[in-house]
């Protein structure tokens, strides 16, 4: 069992720091599901899904065979960018807890802010105020859309999930999230397909050696030292159980400025502001 550790969320709400993330569309469902019962037993608690990966039927089943009780997990999903008008998102939230096979779910995200995020966002507050969702908050979205959303809507999101890794810090975002009182998530935070490149950087070699760890483990606790919620994914138990063992010790602040360093400043998918994304999504 790990040791897990909490963010006190703005509506009092406990989440914690560690979750599996299960973006893997093409993976089979028995799979994913599998990966989640042994993420569930080996101690995590959040288990982060969305209508667009296609799994939410997969993480419903696994959250039924767990044998955690339903009270100790923490569940969040997402809702597409196509269904944003009025009832296409009452559509979405109800059909995520159809295949869900919830009651209530923990968290909804806006997964990316194209399209009527307004009228998304208001049938979020609705859940919300309902009790159907216990915190509602936002995904990708860049400093300038989060104040505005604040600004001109009743409730505050209580997380903005962004990509964030070693490579790409998001000091920006992460200093406006903090000043407008928004838990940072961090997708990916082992940089969609640069593990490898990230695990083989020297000074990440050398932090590792010196604490007794793996490279991973260093790039995980960094995040987690900087106050940022993570998502990892996996479906090996090995890698799950040492994605999630970081909260036995702390770097130095001598170690956590020598991995400041290596940050690139741009994401690698997670970018709301690219052009070549947006076209994308406006012809999907």
């Amino acid at each position: 069992m790990l040791h897990n550790e909490f963010i006190i969320l703005n509506n009092g709400v406990k989440m914690p720091m560690i979750g599996i993330g299960t973006y893997q569309r093409v993976v089979d469902e028995d799979l994913c599901e599998q990966s989640i019962v042994d993420a569930i037993q080996a101690g995590y608690r959040l288990i982060d899904t969305a209508w667009y990966y296609m799994n939410e039927e997969a993480v419903g089943r696994a959250i039924k065979r767990c044998g955690v009780d339903r009270s100790e997990l923490f569940v969040t999903t997402k809702v597409w960018f196509t269904q944003f008008e009025e009832e296409d998102c009452r559509r979405s939230l109800e059909d995520s807890f159809a295949k869900l096979d919830l009651e209530y779910i923990d968290m909804v995200l806006i997964h990316w802010p194209y399209g009527n995020v307004y009228s998304a966002w208001r049938v979020l507050e609705e859940y919300y105020e309902a009790g159907k969702v216990r915190a509602i908050g936002v995904s990708n979205m860049t400093p300038d859309r989060l104040v505005d959303l604040i600004n001109f809507n009743k409730i505050k999101p209580s997380i903005n999930q962004i990509e964030t890794h070693i490579y790409c810090q998001r000091v920006e975002d992460r200093t406006w999230n903090d000043k407008m009182g928004v838990a940072t998530q961090a997708y990916s935070p082992l940089g969609q397909g640069l593990a490898s490149e990230m695990t083989s950087e020297p000074i990440v070699i050398e932090i590792a050696q010196k604490y007794s760890r793996t490279p991973v483990q260093i790039l995980l606790r960094f995040l987690v030292q900087n106050n940022i919620a993570i998502i990892p994914k996996s479906t090996h138990l090995e890698r799950i159980k040492e994605n999630a063992d970081i909260f036995d010790f702390s770097l130095e602040e001598e170690d956590i400025k020598l991995l400041r360093g290596l940050d690139r400043g741009k994401p690698r998918g997670g970018d709301s502001n690219d052009p070549a994304r947006i076209f994308t999504c406006k012809n999907w």
